[in-house]
């Protein structure tokens, strides 16, 4: 800018020089001396010296300097910084990149000048269904090597060109990876934490080399001990790919990582997936489904907490008869026991009675009398 408005006062200046001989009465061109136009001369050429000697590095920013004689320097720190007229490739610490849903008006929501910021797009999982993908995505250079940030820096020119010419379609390659070795149906049953985890590994080591394979599904069969039906599906040949191996390790794809531009994925996650509609009807049926299901299960669980009430209850009287019946034989045995007990202490008293009694005495008298005749 500064060099720019520099070359301006210099023309200006000129201009001043060359109209004074042809416009003499003219009360401005009066004021511009010589001196005057010589100053604003100097002037422009100071400016445009001083804007080409400098620059101010701003706050988290890279700046490779080119110099027109072939040498290069990397500036990390901001401030006042010397480009000797070289040339400049800012390049920002972090790079955010993301993928937006558009809204109803086909909005991409708030944009900031300093991230990168598309549509989402249509990806198919191997269940062939499509869904657009909102993800977010940060990536870090590395602001410690400076060697390895000119390299960058000179093979891609500009910032525009490192991320549009080299990590989006690091991450492009990443997702379509990802989609292949997952099913709709599983990532909104409870992978999506492994959808992540997948997609940013990729990005931080490098893509996966995938290798196809067939489910073969087992035949149904039908009938009884007498009639036996197999039934096979035309389709029960399901085509579905997996990460190759290699002796227990992944095999990558030699090359293809961002590592290798010195760039660390600091963030990488998949924000919301607009489900085509066919899908987007299958989990309204299926989230119903879940839902009478899940509404049934307590109704059952009712009727048995009910059951297992009536039940507790049940014993409750039942133990509250058994102990009124325990008390009634309690006391119908010592009752029994005690008429028992009071009928032989009454025989032994009378047949204590009986022996002290005194008619036993003239009893034997009697008989002794009877037995002299």
């Amino acid at each position: 800018m500064l060099t720019f408005l520099g070359i301006l006062i210099i023309v200006f200046g000129i201009l001043s020089l060359i109209a004074r001989p042809f416009i003499k009465n003219h009360s401005t061109l009066q004021w511009f001396t010589p001196r005057r136009s010589f100053q604003f001369i100097l002037g422009g050429f100071a400016m445009s010296i001083v804007s080409g000697m400098f620059f101010y590095a701003e706050p988290g920013t890279a700046y490779a300097v080119q110099y027109p004689w072939g040498g290069q320097k990397a500036v990390f720190r901001q401030g006042i910084q010397t480009k000797m007229w070289g040339r400049l490739i800012p390049i920002q610490f972090e790079l955010p990149i993301k993928y937006v849903i558009p809204n109803g008006e086909g909005e991409l929501g708030d944009q900031s000048k300093y991230a990168y910021v598309d549509k989402a797009r249509h990806w198919e999982f191997n269940d062939a269904v499509k869904g657009k993908i909102a993800t977010s995505i940060v990536i870090s250079i590395n602001n410690t090597d400076a060697s390895q940030f000119l390299s960058v820096a000179d093979r891609n020119k500009t910032e525009r060109n490192l991320v549009y010419s080299r990590i989006i379609p690091n991450i492009d390659q990443a997702i379509k990876n990802t989609c292949k070795l997952m099913a709709a149906q599983d990532y909104i049953s409870g992978q999506a934490a492994d959808f992540d985890r997948y997609f940013q590994d990729q990005l931080e080591n490098g893509m996966y080399v995938l290798e196809e394979y067939v489910i073969n599904e087992t035949p149904e069969v039908i009938g009884d001990s007498t009639t036996v039906r197999k039934v096979i599906n035309s389709e029960s040949k399901q085509k579905r790919f997996r990460i190759k191996r290699e002796e227990g390790q992944i095999v990558r794809v030699k090359g293809n990582s961002l590592k290798s531009y010195g760039l660390t994925v600091v963030q990488a996650v998949v924000n919301e997936i607009d489900w085509e509609d066919t899908f987007d009807k299958r989990l309204t049926l299926q989230k119903e489904e879940v839902a009478q299901t899940q509404l049934e299960k307590q109704q059952a669980e009712r009727e048995f907490y009910r059951a297992q009430k009536e039940k507790a209850k049940g014993e409750a009287n039942k133990a509250q008869e058994r102990a009124r019946l325990e008390k009634e034989q309690i006391e119908q045995t010592i009752s029994a026991e005690t008429k028992a007990k009071v009928a032989e202490f009454n025989l032994i008293r009378r047949a204590k009675e009986i022996r002290s009694s005194p008619v036993s005495g003239k009893d034997q008298k009697n008989t002794g009398g009877c037995t002299g005749l």
